[in-house]
């Protein structure tokens, strides 16, 4: 059943037709099941030792800090918030996606039929309008539960295992089955299920009214001057099978911008193309589990997210080579140099790719 009503729309939309639950379920690929918002304490600690303004009184001249970017905060103070986590899809219908320029840090994952989906991480800037909010995976916890002690997880429904994994995991549920129905709608623009919409104003109060913290997340990476470690870098192209992409430093702007191998650049909803300070590669081990995830019998996969594996860091038109660790998922990723020394990134948007052993990084000077 359809029902139709006007609500307050974010800046561009028109009035939009809201969905009951049966079709949201139907276009997002998830099952509808009874919740109860999480209530299990992490023991997340910070990646790295974070600078010491973090951690000690501040000086009265001392500058705020967005916590995820490490760029002054919006008028001079970061948001009292946790961090949000939206589920974001990446299939060419789907492009260009909404609300990508705003975010703090977007995860990469490989998902199923060698297809990847996005994880797109707020924190100090809002955006009006988040599109297209798909369906979230196992995996998922293990990875947004890094950014705080109950970050918020916004998607579009799951199978029966991912809701359960999410469930028993610190993340604070303000999905589309846990909020109010006027908290996500349809883009009638596109078709579904590439169109569902939500904005982090929303979502921040969906997440108040499941009692979510108002502490910031610590910094998940460690920021400082470019390593002596680092060699000169212009592109990497990471082949995945049906996310063909590559990133390419433009010195001219100070940032790496995005395209694909078969639609060309990587443009945004809003208008420009989709760029980042720095390009983070986790080499990571995937493997299927025993879940079907859609109707053509295609298995979920999982990531082993836990040990260590090889990383990459791009910025400032170079690359330093080095080793992710992470001994435990209660624990967050660190990044280590050839030293074994942290690698610091430059303060800005980061994009973390999340990359199967089995799939080629070519890097180029």
């Amino acid at each position: 059943m359809t029902v139709r009503a006007s609500l307050p729309r974010p800046a561009g939309l028109v009035t939009i037709t809201l969905l009951a639950a049966g079709l949201l379920a139907a276009c997002s690929g998830g099952h509808r099941v009874a919740r109860t918002a999480p209530t299990t304490a992490s023991t997340a600690a910070p990646t790295t030792a974070a600078p010491s303004t973090t951690r000690a009184p501040k000086p009265r001249d001392a500058i705020a800090r967005c916590p995820l970017t490490w760029l002054p905060a919006p008028h001079g103070r970061v948001p009292q918030r946790p961090a949000l986590a939206v589920k974001v899809e990446n299939l060419p219908a789907a492009r260009p996606q909404y609300g990508l320029s705003e975010a703090d840090i977007v995860f990469e994952e490989p998902v199923e039929g060698g297809i990847t989906r996005f994880i797109v991480v707020y924190q100090c800037h809002d955006a009006s309008r988040i599109e297209p909010i798909r369906s979230g995976r196992i995996i998922d916890p293990e990875i947004v539960r890094q950014l705080g002690a109950h970050p918020l997880f916004a998607y579009a429904g799951a199978i029966d295992p991912a809701t359960a994994a999410i469930d028993s995991s610190p993340l604070i549920d303000v999905g589309i089955y846990r909020a109010p129905a006027s908290a996500y709608w349809r883009d009638p623009s596109r078709y579904a299920p590439h169109n569902l919409v939500s904005s982090t104003a929303v979502l921040y109060a969906v997440g108040r009214h499941e009692h979510a913290s108002s502490m910031p997340p610590p910094p998940l990476f460690s920021y400082g001057p470019l390593p002596a470690t680092a060699v000169p870098a212009a592109r990497v192209h990471i082949a995945y099978p049906y996310s063909d992409l590559t990133w390419t430093w433009q010195p001219k702007n100070g940032n790496w911008a995005r395209s694909y191998a078969d639609t060309g650049i990587a443009t945004q909803g809003e208008g420009g193309q989709v760029t980042a300070t720095n390009v983070v590669v986790l080499q990571v081990v995937m493997y299927p589990s025993p879940f079907v995830e859609d109707p053509t019998g295609a298995h979920e996969n999982l990531l082993r997210l836990t040990g260590s594996g090889a990383a990459e860091v791009f910025r400032n038109g170079a690359l330093i080579r080095g080793t992710w660790v992470r001994p435990s998922l209660a624990q967050t990723t660190r990044l280590l140099d050839v030293h074994n020394h942290p690698i610091t990134l430059s303060p800005g948007t980061t994009w973390v790719e999340l990359v199967p052993t089995t799939v080629p990084v070519a890097a180029t000077p």
